[in-house]
């Protein structure tokens, strides 16, 4: 009953049109007031103590970091290699477009700025080219969605940070610890090339089948050329990585690095951002900051709600009394998602979510760090589906095509990413090779 009392009156508020983050104040101090008497000072407490964590820095040096990209044109510089390499085949540009997506995706860690760069080049690119619009926006706002899978990834972070201090136990009663950022982000590169390389293949079978134009073959002069363009951009990704495994700082560092790595090769090395347009970039990264953070400390209180009434540990008992199983439950949990993830943003969707699912799934033996990947290809397919798909509003906006229009275009690449969401769902190695051949 309190459960249902509470996601009641979320419900309700969300209905209205509010923003998710007021939404989920509200619903707190709807509940403290009527139906509580939890001290308020524990809720002041907890609210300073719960976005206090290290690992919430990680998140406004990741924005700075791909705004600083996405202004200084390093996504243009990605795109020319990445077209050089496979502009020759079937779709080529759009085979290019998904390949740039997973390289834009590796420094940025948003999926709409990820859409915004790549599209906002490639897609009149493909028109002048000889591709309908249709197939170059519905190529890219899904490879978009790599933005959130390929590591590092803001959503990553928020689940980590939803999850993290929590007390669960595993189908033998064993304390089980949640799932850090380093091994997340490890966990979601076998992920992430496996879904780019399964939308390369549908866009070459579309292409193929309705006989697109193909570009002439780049020498190998122009392949270097393009290579060594963009090859600061692509230093990135080997800074971020190499650094967080090589033991050289952690994630939360590694964001600081990239994004004052990011200010510099933007400034100084491409020359392509002014010292006079570096404090837009810094505004616009704040807002976007304080948007999130300010939705993390929502959810907390949100979370601290739900924990303190036992809702976690009672919807937990219940579905392991309901004898769905882990197959079963894993089933039921992608259905919801998909659904909520129609209707709302990713980060919000894994901030109410997580502390809620997390327990069920690690009592009935699913790893934290598979059910991170798995929460966050749903998130990922979220994006892409209306009526509330980011990537499809950017999509629109850079094709000028309506969104209903936008939604069919992707459908294609949407089932892709669905299959692949049962594949990562029921196959956990998928997830779990790389953190465990390396100790994580």
């Amino acid at each position: 009953m309190t459960a249902l009392i509470i996601f009641l009156i979320l419900s309700v508020l969300l209905i209205t049109g509010m923003p998710v983050s007021i939404a989920l104040g509200l619903t707190v101090f709807t509940f403290l007031f009527g139906f509580t008497e939890i001290p308020m000072d524990s809720i002041a407490l907890k609210l300073f103590t719960g976005i206090e964590k290290f690992e919430i820095m990680a998140i406004p040096f990741f924005i700075l970091a791909g705004n600083f990209l996405t202004h200084g044109g390093v996504a243009r510089r990605m795109i020319r290699f990445a077209t050089s390499m496979v502009g020759h085949w079937y779709g080529g540009m759009g085979m290019a477009a998904v390949f740039a997506c997973a390289l834009f995706a590796a420094i940025s860690g948003s999926s709409p700025a990820t859409v915004m760069a790549v599209g906002s080049i490639l897609i009149p690119a493909m028109v002048k080219q000889g591709y309908p619009p249709q197939f170059g926006v519905g190529s890219i706002a899904t490879a978009g969605g790599l933005g959130i899978l390929i590591p590092p990834s803001i959503v990553m972070v928020m689940y980590s940070v939803a999850t993290t201090g929590m007390v669960v136990t595993g189908p033998e009663g064993e304390t089980v610890l949640s799932a850090s950022i380093g091994a997340l982000f490890m966990a979601g590169v076998i992920p992430g090339l496996m879904l780019a390389t399964m939308l390369g293949v549908t866009t070459y079978w579309r292409a193929r089948a309705n006989n697109y134009p193909r570009m002439d073959k780049a020498s190998w002069g122009e392949r270097w050329r393009a290579f060594r363009e963009s090859v600061w951009g692509l230093m990135l990704i080997v800074i971020i990585m190499g650094g967080i495994y090589g033991g050289f700082f952690t994630p939360t560092e590694a964001a600081a690095v990239s994004a004052v790595y990011a200010f510099v090769i933007a400034v100084w090395v491409y020359k392509d951002i002014t010292l006079r347009e570096v404090p837009k970039v810094l505004l616009q990264s704040a807002a976007m900051s304080a948007m999130l953070l300010y939705i993390i400390t929502n959810a907390v209180m949100f979370a601290f709600i739900l924990t303190s009434e036992q809702i976690p540990q009672s919807l937990s008992a219940w579905i392991v009394d309901l004898g769905l199983g882990k197959v079963g439950f894993l089933m039921v949990v992608n259905v919801m998602l998909l659904f909520i993830g129609m209707v709302m943003e990713p980060s919000a969707i894994v901030l109410i979510m997580a502390p809620i699912l997390y327990p069920v799934a690690v009592k009935l033996g699913v790893d934290p760090v598979h059910f991170g990947i798995m929460m966050v290809v749903n998130m990922e397919i979220g994006l892409c589906t209306p009526p509330v798909g980011l990537n499809l509003y950017v999509g629109s906006a850079i094709s000028r095509l309506g969104l209903t229009e936008v939604s069919k275009s992707a459908l294609p690449w949407l089932l892709t990413a669905l299959t692949f969401l049962l594949l990562v769902t029921y196959i956990p190695e998928i997830s779990l090779f790389l953190p465990r051949l390396l100790g994580m």
